[in-house]
C-alpha cells in the first residue's frame, strides 16, 4: 500500500467537475509528479490530499489516515507548500520559522533547515525584502518545519528565473534525500523529467497516463525528428517515399523530417544520392512534450 492512496477522487464546483475519477498511488520515498496544464485539476487534487477541500466522491488516504476526518493528525505528517503562499510583508524569516514551528508537537530543528536552504543571513529580513528564489526556499522550510513524512509542493518554481529554478530543483532532491516522500505539482516538462520518479498526466480532471518519464516518452512509438537546411531544393516526395519517414514539413529555410527506425541513415543516404548537403543537421529524439501531446492531443501550454 502506498503512503498516499487516491482512488476515484471526484470534486465538483456547481455544474463543473474539476476532478473526475482520479486515481494514483505514491510509494514511500519517491518524488511523484502530477503534470498537466493550468486548469487541469492538479491543484484541486492535491488540496483534497491535504484535507483542504472536501471530496465529492472517491477516497483519499495519507499515511493510512483520511485527510478530512483526521485533519489534526494529518498536520503532523504532511507539510505543504501552496501554489500561492504569501506571508505578511513585514514578517521576518526568523519570526515565520518560530511561528510555524510552534504549530507542531515535534518540530524539526528550524535552524538546521534555514542553514540547509541557505537563508541564515536572511533571518532578520522581512518577507517583502526577499527575492523570488528566497521566498521559495522559505516556503520549502515552512513546509518541512513539522518534520513531515510527506511534502506537497504545488507549482514550486513558477515565476523563478532559470538559475533559481535549477537551484530549487537541487533543494527538492535534497529534501527527498532526507527521507521525505514528495508529491510535486508542475506544468514544466523539464522539471518533471529532472525530478520525478513517476508521473500522473492529468488533463480535464482525468488521469490519462501514469508512468516514469521515460515510460511516457516510450508511448509515442519512438518518433524521431531530423531538422536540417538543404543546400538545394528537394522534392518532399523523395523523402516521403522512404519507409522510415512519416512526414516532411518546412520550417523557414529548414526541413523537419519525422519518422522512426534508422531515420538518420535513410535520410542522409537519399540526400547524398541527390547531391544535397544537410547543413545544421540535428537529430531530435522524442521528448516528454511530445508524449504529452500524444496523450492529450494538445500542448501543455495551450
Amino acid at each position: 500500500m502506498g503512503i498516499i492512496e487516491v482512488d476515484g477522487l471526484v470534486k465538483r464546483y456547481g455544474e463543473h467537475t474539476a476532478v473526475d475519477g482520479v486515481s494514483f498511488s505514491v510509494e514511500p520515498g519517491e518524488i511523484f509528479g502530477i503534470l498537466g496544464p493550468n486548469g487541469a485539476g492538479k491543484t484541486t487534487t492535491v488540496e483534497c490530499v491535504e484535507g483542504l477541500r472536501a471530496r465529492d466522491g472517491g477516497s483519499v488516504s495519507v499515511c493510512g489516515i483520511d485527510p478530512r476526518r483526521d485533519n489534526g493528525e494529518l498536520r503532523e505528517l504532511l507539510g505543504a507548500q501552496l501554489q500561492e503562499s504569501e506571508l505578511p510583508e513585514k514578517l521576518k524569516v526568523r519570526e515565520a520559522m518560530e511561528l510555524y514551528s510552534s504549530f507542531y508537537r515535534r518540530p524539526a530543528d528550524w535552524h538546521e533547515l534555514i542553514e540547509t536552504l541557505s537563508l541564515t543571513d536572511k533571518l532578520d529580513t522581512q518577507f517583502r525584502r526577499l527575492s523570488g528564489g528566497q521566498k521559495q526556499r522559505l516556503s520549502i522550510a515552512l513546509a518541512l518545519v513539522g518534520d513531515p513524512r510527506v511534502a506537497v509542493l504545488d507549482e514550486l518554481t513558477t515565476g523563478l528565473d532559470p538559475q533559481a529554478r535549477r537551484d530549487t530543483w537541487d533543494l527538492i532532491e535534497g529534501v527527498r534525500a532526507r527521507g521525505v516522500t514528495i508529491l510535486l505539482v508542475t506544468h514544466f516538462m523539464e522539471e518533471a523529467e529532472r525530478l520525478c520518479d513517476r508521473l500522473a498526466v492529468i488533463d480535464a480532471g482525468r488521469v490519462v497516463a501514469i508512468d516514469t518519464p521515460a515510460g511516457l516518452v516510450s508511448k509515442v512509438d519512438g518518433r524521431q525528428r531530423i531538422r536540417f537546411r538543404p543546400s538545394a531544393p528537394l522534392d518532399h516526395a523523395v523523402l516521403l517515399a522512404l519507409p522510415e519517414v512519416r512526414s516532411v514539413e518546412r520550417a523557414g529555410s529548414q526541413l523537419v523530417v519525422t519518422g522512426s527506425g534508422d531515420l538518420l541513415l535513410a535520410v542522409t543516404t537519399v540526400l547524398a544520392r541527390h547531391q544535397v548537403v544537410a547543413a545544421d543537421l540535428r537529430l531530435e529524439q522524442t521528448t516528454l512534450d511530445d508524449a504529452f501531446v500524444a496523450l492529450t492531443g494538445r500542448p501543455i501550454d495551450s
